[in-house]
C-alpha cells in the first residue's frame, strides 16, 4: 500500500500538468499519483498516457470535483490529496505531512501554508492555514486544494466525497460538511505547496462568479448580519497566525522556463495579501 495517493483532475491544461507532474515525482515519498483526465484535446494526451510517473486515466466526468472523486475512490494510499494542474509541492512537503500524521494519529485531516506565484514562478504572496469554522467559511475562505491532506480511513468512514452539483466551489461546502460529521482537523506551520496565478484558474471564470452568487444566496441570514464582526474575528485569528510577520525566505519550484529542474526564487518582501475576487 502505498502511503501516499494524490489525485490530479485535469482537463485542457496540459504545460502546468507537466509542472505539478514533476513537482510529486521527486518527493522521495512511496506514493501513487493518479490523473483523472476528461479528454483534453490540447496535446496533454499526446503524452500523458506513457508519463511513467502518474497513473492516467482517460475518460469523461461530470467536472472537477467528479473527476477527484473518482480518484480518491481509485486511491490506495494511506493519507490522500488532491493537486490541481496549477499547483506544485515544493520539496520534502510530503516526508514533513507524513510525519506530523505519525505524530498525531487522531488527525483527519491536516493543512498546511502555501504560496502564491504568478505564471512565471514569482512570488505573488503567501497564505497561512487555520483550523476551519463553518461561520468564517462562508465570508472568508481560508482552505486552498493544495495544502490539504486527509487521512483516507477518514475519508471512508465519513464518506467525505464532493458534491458535484458544484463545479467551482465545492470545496467550501465539503470542508463545512467534514466540520459537521466531527473530523478532527490539524494545521502544520509549514509551506508544502505552491498555487500559480495562471490567469485562466477555474476561480476567475464565469461558472465561479455565478457559484458565488449561489453561494451568497444560500449564505445563513444569521451570518450575514454579523459578517462585520466575523471578518474582523477572521483578521484576527490570522494576525494571532502570525502570517503579517512572514521573514524574507527562498523556495524552489519547477517552471514553464525551466520544467525539469527546480529554480530557486527569493522572498524579500513577504506579503499577506491576495487580491483575487473569491478572497
Amino acid at each position: 500500500m502505498s502511503r501516499f495517493s494524490i489525485i490530479t483532475p485535469s482537463y485542457r491544461n496540459g504545460e502546468w500538468l507537466r509542472l505539478c507532474i514533476a513537482s510529486v515525482a521527486d518527493q522521495g515519498v512511496d506514493l501513487e499519483h493518479i490523473v483523472q483526465d476528461a479528454g483534453s484535446d490540447d496535446g496533454t494526451l499526446d503524452w500523458l498516457p506513457d508519463e511513467t510517473r502518474v497513473q492516467a486515466h482517460v475518460e469523461p466526468d461530470a467536472g472537477m470535483y467528479d473527476a477527484i472523486n473518482r480518484g480518491f475512490r481509485r486511491a490506495k494510499g494511506e493519507i490522500v490529496a488532491y493537486l490541481n494542474c496549477d499547483e506544485q509541492y515544493l520539496p520534502g512537503a510530503l516526508q514533513a505531512v507524513e510525519a506530523e500524521f505519525a505524530q498525531h494519529p487522531d488527525l483527519d485531516v491536516l493543512l498546511t501554508d502555501f504560496i502564491v506565484v504568478d505564471a512565471a514562478g514569482d512570488y505573488v504572496c503567501h497564505r497561512r492555514s487555520m483550523l476551519p469554522l463553518i461561520s468564517h467559511l462562508w465570508l472568508r475562505f481560508n482552505v486552498t486544494t493544495c495544502s490539504v491532506f486527509i487521512r483516507r480511513s477518514s475519508l471512508e468512514r465519513m464518506n467525505l466525497y464532493f458534491d458535484t452539483h458544484w463545479k467551482a466551489l465545492g470545496d467550501l461546502f465539503w470542508y463545512q460538511e467534514m466540520l459537521r460529521r466531527g473530523a478532527k482537523f490539524g494545521v502544520l506551520r509549514r509551506y508544502t505547496s505552491v498555487f500559480t496565478e495562471t490567469g485562466s484558474n477555474l476561480a476567475l471564470s464565469a461558472i465561479a462568479s455565478a457559484e458565488r452568487l449561489e453561494k451568497i444566496a444560500l449564505t445563513p441570514a444569521w451570518i450575514r448580519r454579523l459578517s462585520p464582526l466575523l471578518i474582523a474575528h477572521h483578521r484576527a485569528r490570522m494576525l494571532a497566525s502570525g502570517t503579517f510577520f512572514q521573514k524574507p525566505f527562498v523556495y524552489e519550484l519547477f517552471t514553464r522556463s525551466s520544467p525539469h529542474q527546480r529554480l530557486i526564487k527569493h522572498v524579500t518582501r513577504p506579503q499577506a495579501t491576495w487580491t483575487r475576487p473569491e478572497h
